[in-house]
């Protein structure tokens, strides 16, 4: 059973207000200075079945793995997304699957959620803290330690990319340790990655070698996106005759959603693929990816690759692609001209 839009909205816009005050008397458990804390056991929650939302998680993984190498971890999620995603990390021990429709499949949402009852973690993270699942269960869960992902006065003086979604649960956990004790963290902030292998990167250059046919450089683009964020046909027609014109020396494909949507009326070579992984192992494979702001912006970020992020509606501070020259451009405020400077630094 599928419910309405605006039913779903006014639910969120509940929860969020009934929960907004969920974590905030919590205080941490006082500790002896004279024992070892010892953490271990791991549980990071992030109850959001969407690609992007699951593949802006990564980072959060990968520091708690670099952290502590010895820990396992346990993710409670939403939707099946996340196995793919997190394939290839070693140190997930376990992933608690919420159901994408929890009134068509009610016994099941209700048995992860005693799923979280268990177990008992020495820390538990919130992945995101305008999740009103995720304060929840991190309320709900047994835990030693627990991150309810409030962004500290602090944090926000000395990071200027605190806003980012990915960034400020790393910038949260590391303040939140050092109030264990713990040694201040002045490392880089992990990349998106969905840790591709040799062996998936292979095959992806096999398929895209069937698509182009040459060994020139490729440069992929994704004209697809939810709701506002979909940029019109003729927007993406007169981006692609700019491409073509700017960079002749370059293939120039098109990845297609499940939808076989084409902005550009298929002019460019394309393909498709429900295989996540190898959907990021074909982009891996190109010079550049551009997009929309959606979650193959993000697949493709996380496939280690230049990323072209365009923003029109959504908040840019908090979703844009960052690593390996990757940017971040609002069409509102830039022009054509801007957005070809941009690939320029990054093809040039």
């Amino acid at each position: 059973m599928k419910v309405p839009t605006r039913v779903n909205a006014f639910r969120r816009r509940t929860m969020k207000w009934l929960t907004k005050s969920i974590g905030n008397t919590y205080s941490i458990p006082k500790i002896n200075s004279n024992s070892k804390i010892e953490i271990k056991k791991i549980l990071i929650s992030r109850p959001n079945q969407r690609l992007g939302n699951q593949l802006l998680l990564t980072p959060l993984v990968q520091e708690v793995v670099n952290t502590f190498p010895d820990c396992t971890i346990d993710l409670f999620v939403k939707g099946g997304v996340a196995y793919p995603v997190f394939e290839n990390y070693k140190h997930i021990d376990k992933i608690i699957q919420l159901p994408k429709r929890p009134f068509s499949h009610l016994l099941n949402y209700g048995w992860c959620w005693l799923k979280l009852r268990n177990k008992r973690y020495d820390l538990i993270i919130n992945g995101d803290k305008n999740s009103s699942s995720g304060r929840l269960s991190t309320l709900w869960a047994k835990g030693t330690f627990k991150v309810f992902g409030d962004i500290n006065e602090e944090i926000k003086t000395l990071y200027k990319d605190y806003k980012h979604i990915s960034k400020y649960p790393i910038y949260n956990l590391r303040h939140f340790l050092e109030q264990l004790g713990y040694s201040k963290n002045n490392n880089g902030i992990p990349l998106l990655d969905i840790k591709l292998n040799e062996a998936e990167i292979a095959n992806g250059k096999k398929i895209l070698d069937t698509i182009v046919k040459n060994d020139k450089k490729t440069i992929c683009i994704y004209t697809n996106a939810t709701g506002k964020k979909c940029y019109s046909e003729a927007w993406w027609e007169t981006f692609y005759a700019r491409l073509k014109k700017e960079y002749p020396d370059f293939n120039i494909i098109e990845m297609l959603p499940i939808e076989n949507i084409s902005k550009i009326s298929f002019k460019a070579p394309n393909f498709y693929s429900k295989d996540i992984r190898e959907m990021g192992a074909i982009i891996k494979n190109t010079t550049v990816f551009i997009a929309a702001d959606n979650g193959v912006m993000h697949l493709a970020s996380a496939s280690l690759i230049p990323t072209v992020g365009f923003f029109s509606v959504t908040n840019q501070k908090k979703y844009e692609p960052y690593g390996h020259g990757s940017v971040a451009l609002n069409t509102n405020e830039t022009t054509i001209d801007d957005w070809f400077i941009a690939i320029n630094n990054i093809l040039k």
